[in-house]
């Protein structure tokens, strides 16, 4: 997995997720906690989202074939968006039932010392996770704040486990709150709500990634700051007229597709049209190594038709 995948953030999210599975489980069967059990959901559904994301990458690094002649960068998209929007919601709508099921049916909960000890010591371990995925963020996250990061980010990996080691703090929270407030007060109905309120921040976090995911899915181009890099790099080449038409396309995290139609003075001979765009895609590669796969069109420049506004004229140079 490239560095943008961040290997060793998701590495590091499925072993304290595993260990934390393991342990919140032993906590249900000894405490009977509903908060407990949906913790344990929680998180062994977080180790299969690392599970999953890591086969992603690994699948998304097979080399293009007939089948699929750009690649199969798109796996790693397509893995986020099962992590996204199955696993968090199983587990948010299966915490959410246990939830009620425990209002409607309240029981103790047993050796409450249990659960309380093994949620500090989840805490301790999601947090060291979270401080991994931060980490590895603030390599690729530039001036970006978190928000717009998770919003704009290509490489889903990052986003998909920061978001969850964030939910499963909160989600852990909840649950020492509710078993806390079940032994204070004697009332389990307390438990049963923390358990609900768990379920709910799953769903909300299926929610979100699975727009962003969709998004990717459907086809991002590139952004803004990347665009008018690619364009300088095509405006500053002397032979070139005018900029008619660019479009750019995602196939993965790190391979940007760049397709250009540019204008060349059309007395210029064949093999000079073709030097010039040889030059035109280095250019561009120099200033967005991403941009992997590069079409360049040869044209003649005419008036752009004001009917058609996916014309766009850049520079225009005179002819002598």
């Amino acid at each position: 997995m490239s560095a943008s995948g961040g290997g060793k953030a998701i590495i590091a999210a499925l072993l304290a997720n595993l260990g934390i599975a393991i342990a919140k489980f032993i906590g249900f069967l000894i405490s009977g906690s509903s908060s407990m059990l949906a913790e344990s959901v929680h998180s062994l559904a977080d180790t299969g989202n690392q599970g999953l994301l890591l086969l992603g990458g690994r699948k998304s690094r097979r080399k293009a074939d007939d089948s699929h002649p750009f690649g199969y960068g798109r796996e790693r998209y397509v893995y986020a968006f099962v992590v996204s929007i199955i696993l968090f919601s199983v587990g948010g709508v299966f915490s959410i039932y246990e939830g009620i099921d425990k209002l409607q049916n309240p029981h103790e909960v047993e050796m409450p010392i249990v659960p309380i000890v093994i949620l500090i010591v989840a805490i301790g371990l999601e947090t060291f996770s979270l401080r991994t995925a931060i980490k590895e963020s603030n390599h690729v996250r530039g001036t970006q704040s978190w928000v717009q990061f998770v919003r704009r980010a290509k490489a889903p990996e990052l986003p998909v486990v920061l978001l969850e080691d964030c939910a499963a703090l909160l989600g852990l929270a909840f649950a020492l709150t509710g078993i806390s407030l079940t032994v204070a007060t004697g009332d389990a109905n307390w438990d049963a709500i923390g358990t609900l309120a768990i379920g709910v921040l799953l769903v909300a976090v299926a929610v979100i990634l699975g727009i962003e995911t969709k998004s990717l899915l459907v086809g991002e181009g590139a952004n803004p700051h990347d665009t008018v890099k690619i364009r300088d790099a095509i405006n500053e080449n002397e032979c070139v007229e005018a900029l008619i038409h660019l479009k750019t396309l995602y196939l993965g995290p790190d391979e940007l597709l760049v397709a250009a139609k540019i204008a060349f003075a059309s007395k210029m001979r064949l093999s000079d049209v073709a030097t010039e765009i040889n030059s035109v895609e280095a250019s561009i590669r120099a200033a967005v190594p991403t941009a992997r796969m590069i079409y360049l069109e040869p044209d003649i420049f005419s008036a752009p038709n004001p009917a058609n506004p996916a014309t766009e004229t850049v520079v225009i140079r005179s002819a002598d």
